[in-house]
């Protein structure tokens, strides 16, 4: 997990990490290859985001599910649904896994478009994830519903938790602070 202060830098690394932006001095590697290196297209197939705020589609439920992985089958669609503890809210839909949204999911709640991301990401099933804030909005109920899909999406993969909230360094193996451009432990964090 990567906690600081607002402004100093957190989002800004999690888009040098997936190169959005270049950093104006220094390199970054991803095992031990400069990301400069590789291409666009290398990175996005090794890395998911899950930004503050949830990209949600126009498009089905099902389609925004499988964003990303366009060929993904229904089967596949629903067990990274039930992995991220969506599933019986998007059953409860009228027309449930067809059911239109509209573009920012403005029709859902913070924690069912959150939980719709998560199900991309297990879908998509890359080496490695970057968590941005992936609670930030959400109630307290909301956010602990969330903490264990979030812990079996991290499992297993190279994860970067962005972070102000104490509650979810809970699912890190290593708590660090960014404070004024350097990256160190961080021992005592609250939230």
């Amino acid at each position: 997990a990567l906690v600081g202060a607002s402004g100093a830098g957190k989002s800004t690394l999690a888009s040098l990490l997936c190169r959005f932006e270049r950093p104006d001095e220094g390199t970054i590697t991803l095992g031990d290859r400069s990301l400069s290196e590789l291409t666009g297209r290398s990175i996005r197939e090794h890395i998911t985001l899950l930004p503050q705020q949830p990209v949600i589609k126009t498009g089905t439920v099902a389609d925004n599910i499988a964003y990303g992985c366009p060929d993904a089958d229904r089967a596949s669609i629903i067990a990274a649904a039930i992995a991220a503890d969506a599933d019986s809210f998007i059953s409860a839909l009228p027309a449930g896994y067809d059911a239109p949204l509209a573009e920012d999911g403005l029709t859902l709640s913070g924690g069912q478009r959150q939980r719709i991301a998560m199900a991309r990401a297990f879908l998509r099933n890359t080496p490695i994830l970057i968590l941005d804030e992936p609670t930030s909005g959400l109630d307290d109920a909301t956010t602990q519903r969330i903490l264990e899909p979030l812990q079996r999406l991290a499992a297993g993969r190279s994860t970067l938790l962005i972070t102000h909230d104490g509650r979810v360094t809970e699912i890190a193996d290593e708590v660090l602070e960014l404070h004024e451009g350097r990256i160190r432990p961080h021992m005592n964090f609250v939230a």
